[in-house]
């Protein structure tokens, strides 16, 4: 179901917004794209945190 809300933004990032957004493209579309590279951006950061860890901090999947 699609719901239409109304997001405030400054006139800066809505100009930025607009840049990124391909001629055809909708705001719905691109805010998704936009989700999923922060959660992968997420991810990515979570396991270089784990690869730097000391492995004595770390857990055998055996011992859980």
């Amino acid at each position: 179901m699609t719901m239409t809300k109304r997001i405030p933004v400054s006139k800066h990032i809505w100009e930025q917004i607009g840049e990124i957004k391909q001629a055809g493209e909708t705001y719905d579309s691109l805010l998704e794209k936009m989700l999923l590279a922060y959660n992968r951006m997420n991810l990515m950061r979570k396991m270089e945190e784990v690869e730097h860890k000391n492995e004595e901090d770390l857990v055998a999947l055996d011992d859980l």
